[in-house]
C-alpha cells in the first residue's frame, strides 16, 4: 500500500515536472516562431544566421537588430551604423560581417570612398591601440595629453 502511494506520488511529481518543463519551451517556440515571421515580413526571408541560434535566443537577437540596426529613429543614421559595423568587422576580422556591412552601407548611401576611409580609420585605430598597449603608455598621462591637445585645438578655432 505504501509503495503504491509512493509510486503515485512519483508519477504525479514527474507529470508536474514535465508540465513545467514543457511550458517554457512552448513559450520559447512561440516566441521564436513570431520572430521568424517578423524577420520574413521585414527582410523577405529568414537568413540562416538566425537559424544558428537556439529558439530561446531568436526573439531577443531579432529585437536587438530591429531596435538598433534597422531602426531609422535612432541617433545614428543607417549609413553611419553600417560603416561602424564595417570598421568593427574589419578588426575582428569577420568575412561574413565585412560583406554584410559593406553591402548594407552601400544600400544606405555610402560611397566607395567612404567605405575605404572607414577601413582606413579602423586600421589606424588598431595600429595606435597596438602601439599604446604594447608600449604600456601610462593611461593617466595619455588622457592629460589628449585633453591638452583638444583644449589647444578648441582655443585655436575660436
Amino acid at each position: 500500500m505504501k509503495s503504491n502511494r509512493t509510486l503515485k506520488s512519483l508519477v504525479i511529481a514527474a507529470s508536474l515536472g514535465a508540465t513545467f518543463t514543457l511550458a517554457p519551451a512552448n513559450a520559447e517556440d512561440a516566441s521564436a516562431t513570431a520572430a521568424y515571421k517578423d524577420i520574413q515580413a521585414t527582410l523577405g526571408s529568414v537568413p540562416d544566421m538566425f537559424k544558428t541560434l537556439p529558439d530561446v535566443a531568436v526573439a531577443g537577437a531579432w529585437a536587438e537588430i530591429k531596435g538598433v540596426q534597422l531602426n531609422p529613429n535612432t541617433a545614428l543614421n543607417g549609413k553611419t551604423k553600417e560603416l561602424m559595423g564595417l570598421a568593427v568587422a574589419s578588426q575582428i576580422p569577420c568575412q561574413y560581417c565585412i560583406y554584410f556591412h559593406t553591402e548594407a552601407a552601400k544600400l544606405n548611401g555610402a560611397t566607395d570612398e567612404e567605405i575605404k576611409e572607414t577601413i582606413a580609420m579602423a586600421a589606424i585605430v588598431r595600429h595606435w591601440s597596438t602601439m599604446l598597449n604594447g608600449s604600456q603608455v601610462d593611461l593617466a598621462t595619455f588622457k592629460k595629453q589628449t585633453d591638452d591637445v583638444f583644449a589647444a585645438v578648441k582655443a585655436k578655432s575660436q
